[in-house]
């Protein structure tokens, strides 16, 4: 799952960034590679603590629909990714039966969004859950 941020830099700090989408979830780092990847600690423990009190993983926003924000103005947008497979605890191997078909669709969405099939097939599970339970 990609989040966008927005990263500001003003002179003598240190790279701040910002995730819209995550209230509360900021981050910072003295390189502008470093933010990104506190950035993305930042959104994993966000949304590990969600996940703990059973709140839904909120969608991430489409970059164009933040921009016009006044909050923003002078930040470089970017995203950032999030391994949701990891953020459930403990981890479990189950055995599904799936035709092959639908395993080489599975295979080529997770290879074309660089994850593996299991951390493909959990976020998109997470996703599908979230989204039925905004629905009930």
């Amino acid at each position: 799952m990609k989040y966008p941020v927005v990263i500001h830099k003003d002179d003598d700090s240190d790279y701040g960034v910002t995730v819209p989408d995550l209230p509360g979830c900021f981050s910072a780092g003295e390189t502008f590679e470093e933010a990104m990847e506190m950035a993305r600690e930042a959104i994993e423990l966000h949304l590990e603590g969600l996940l703990e009190e059973g709140m839904a993983v909120p969608e991430p926003s489409s970059i164009e629909a933040l921009m016009g924000n006044p909050d923003y103005a002078d930040g470089v947008w970017a995203l950032v990714e999030a391994d949701l497979s990891k953020l459930s605890g403990k981890t479990r191997r189950v055995n599904i039966t799936l035709p092959e078909r639908v395993l080489t669709i599975i295979d080529e969405a997770a290879r074309r969004s660089g994850e593996s099939r299991s951390g493909y097939l959990a976020r998109v599970a997470l996703e599908a859950a979230g989204r039925e339970n905004r629905a009930a």
